[in-house]
């Protein structure tokens, strides 16, 4: 031991002798100057400026996200309208503020489409659709779409376990100038919209921080409309469509040491909304009611052992409840479901050489469902998944491989419960770099699959506990661009992916006999091509000029039986073709930015007649926002036109869009 410290010690006299001597040559040499005139020259500093190229065009999947800047560049204030933008998406709009919204991506349904919050999935196991107007952009840092599997192979197996994943990042406080963070947030446009919010954010002490959102919606929603059912144009306006909903979020930050972190959250979302229908005829009656109550607590964290291992280990507790009131001329219908969730997961990362990483993830989610339904089965689900992943990245080549495991089983007190399912579920993605220049190939494949419901399952008479997960497999090809070569224009971003996705055992419902009955018989075939285009061009110091656009082709088609009238039909709801763009000028004073969004025409029914038809739709909106700084102190105000052209288009049939409307955005920071 003696002889060892004495090594160390000799180490050490040597480098302190070697870092003395190049100080004092160092300093030798400033003073003496070049060797012409002697004197010492001051070499003026020289500004290197690069960009850093986006992840989503160096992706080896397709891959979409907006960052908060963005998002008030566009002017949308919710998730629904940001994740328009991207390509490849279909939002189902019942209408208005406080219509149901929910995402699917390139046709397979908002059941195959997981949504996470935080890193932490959000479940809905009654019906696996999750409604995204339940989430403010207040509060929201970053959106993120992935299509098949993502290169992040540090993330839970339930984000492998979907055909594309939408990823809600919320914002972490920056105490680098002052102890707190204040934000106050206040909007109000038409139809009677008033929604203030609050997000307060304090650094307690060097490890622990604290952050608390809060807001309030209050909606009308009584919009008028114009909307031609059959031969008979309807004049009237929309009623039973009014909103009211509190949400609050309560974050915990704590930095354990250095390699250490834990990240505590507590959501709580009430809410009571009028459900109009649909516009049938000359009955615009409407009395059904929705209330919603979600909260959950979930609790992240991290162990960074060292460079080359890392650990996450996440837990949530999900409490949901629906209420269904409808005071029908029937009669008086009133449905309540509750469902919990318990959740578990936990992630080893590794990277044993450099540019080469390993992960192993194992989830448990438990799931429970009552309702006041008469023959109610009370089901519960225990789902077991294993993700193992390997992900490589060199300056030319990368490569993402993974195998998902899944089991689940499951259980019911009447009747009788579904088999139990067992799956692995591969994927494969590759990008490819062949030149200096920012071109770059990928190709991608996913075989994936969703569990049915328990509303497939065991909802009433029409749910069949022998159904089968429905199968996706998903292939694309594509390349990325990215340029700031060009003198007129600060980077261009270009990104072409084609896409093939077949489905099997599709769950639908069909007659038997005399009740209608969820069966697997359904098979699509979706051929398709996205194309992202976005650019830059700094016309002055102080001016820029900024150009977003999507394009989407998608042809997804029943397969199903040769001999039926549906052969080769679009599927329902799913346009042909569709995109959005928006032109942006950023100057001194204003941002003004101009948004557009379009879709062909979709049908309602599997077979494409006329009269199933919903007519093509383009949405037009200006936003002007300015922002003030005084100080510490900053402002923003933001005024939406909507719907410029005034047209009460339709996304679901039967339920028009709001026409031209409008709304005020008032923001404070400190």
């Amino acid at each position: 031991m003696i002889r060892d410290n004495l090594c160390r010690y000799a180490r050490l006299r040597f480098y302190l002798s070697c870092f003395v001597c190049w100080l004092c040559v160092s300093l030798q040499a400033q003073q003496v100057g070049d060797s012409i005139t002697g004197k010492v020259h001051a070499i003026p500093e020289v500004g290197i400026k690069g960009r850093r190229v986006p992840p989503a065009l160096s992706a080896t999947a397709p891959l979409q996200q907006m960052k908060k800047t963005d998002m008030e560049r566009l002017g949308v204030s919710d998730v629904a309208d940001a994740v328009r933008h991207f390509s490849g998406v279909s939002v189902k709009d019942y209408g208005g503020i406080g219509g149901l919204k929910t995402i699917s991506v390139r046709s397979l349904g908002a059941q195959h489409t997981a949504v996470s919050y935080d890193g932490v999935t959000v479940s809905d196991c009654q019906s696996g659709q999750v409604d995204i107007s339940r989430f403010s952009l207040d509060n929201v840092s970053e959106l993120a779409l992935s299509i098949g599997q993502s290169d992040n192979i540090y993330q839970t197996a339930k984000m492998f376990a979907s055909a594309g994943a939408l990823s809600i990042e919320t914002a972490r406080p920056d105490f680098s100038d002052r102890p707190f963070r204040l934000l106050a947030n206040m909007k109000t446009g038409s139809y009677g919209l008033a929604n203030p919010s609050l997000f307060y954010a304090q650094k307690l002490s060097n490890r622990f921080s604290l952050s608390a959102y809060a807001d309030y919606l209050r909606a009308d929603g009584n919009y008028p409309f114009k909307i031609w059912n059959g031969n008979k144009l309807i004049d009237s306006k929309r009623n039973n469509s009014d909103i009211e909903t509190y949400r609050a979020e309560l974050n915990l930050f704590v930095t354990l040491n250095e390699k250490q972190d834990l990240k505590a959250k507590v959501y709580l979302f009430d809410s009571e909304r009028g459900l109009p229908g649909g516009v049938i005829y000359d009955n615009p009656y409407a009395a059904e009611r929705l209330y919603d109550r979600n909260y959950f607590g979930q609790l992240k964290y991290e162990n960074r052992f060292s460079e080359k291992w890392k650990l996450q280990a996440s837990g949530k507790f999900n409490f949901s409840w629906n209420r269904d009131y409808n005071n029908e001329s029937s009669g008086i219908t009133d449905n309540r479901f509750r469902q919990t969730e318990t959740y578990l997961s936990a992630t080893l990362w590794s990277e044993p050489v450099k540019g080469l990483s390993f992960s192993l993830a194992q989830d448990f989610a438990y799931n429970y469902l009552s309702t006041t339904l008469q023959n109610n089965q009370y089901p519960e689900r225990f789902t077991y998944l294993t993700a193992i992943a390997t992900h490589y990245k060199s300056n030319r080549f990368s490569a993402t491989v993974s195998l998902l495991n899944t089991y689940i089983t499951e259980n019911v007190r009447t009747g009788k419960a579904a088999a139990d399912r067992k799956r692995f579920s591969p994927a494969v993605s590759l990008s490819w770099k062949p030149f200096d220049f920012g071109l770059r190939f990928r190709a991608s494949y996913k075989d994936i699959f969703r569990t049915p419901t328990f509303n497939d399952l065991y909802y009433l008479v029409i749910g069949n506990y022998n159904l089968k997960p429905e199968k996706t497999r998903q292939l694309n090809i594509g390349s990325t661009w990215n340029s700031a070569s060009f003198s007129f224009v600060d980077l261009l971003n270009i990104s072409v992916d084609f896409y093939y996705n077949r489905m099997k055992d599709k769950i639908v419902a069909v007659p038997t006999m005399f009740v209608w009955k969820m069966t697997n018989i359904g098979e699509v075939e979706t051929i398709g091509a996205d194309v992202n285009i976005s650019t830059r061009m700094d016309v002055s110091n102080q001016c820029a000029i900024s150009f977003a656009g999507t394009y989407n082709f998608m042809q997804a088609e029943d397969i199903t039986d040769k001999n039926s009238k549906v052969w080769r039909n679009q599927i329902i709801y799913t346009p042909k073709h569709s995109g959005s763009g928006n032109l942006s000028l950023e100057t001194p004073w204003v941002i003004l930015t101009y948004n557009i969004l379009f879709a062909s025409e979709r049908y309602t029914l599997s077979q494409n007649l006329r009269d199933y038809r919903i007519k093509p739709y383009t949405d037009h909106s200006v936003s002007v926002s300015r922002r003030f700084k005084w100080k510490k102190h900053a402002l923003r105000i933001q005024i939406d036109a909507l719907n410029l052209s005034n047209k009460n288009y339709e996304i679901v049939r039967f339920y028009p869009m709001p026409g031209r409307n409008y709304k005020l955005t008032i923001n404070y920071n400190l």
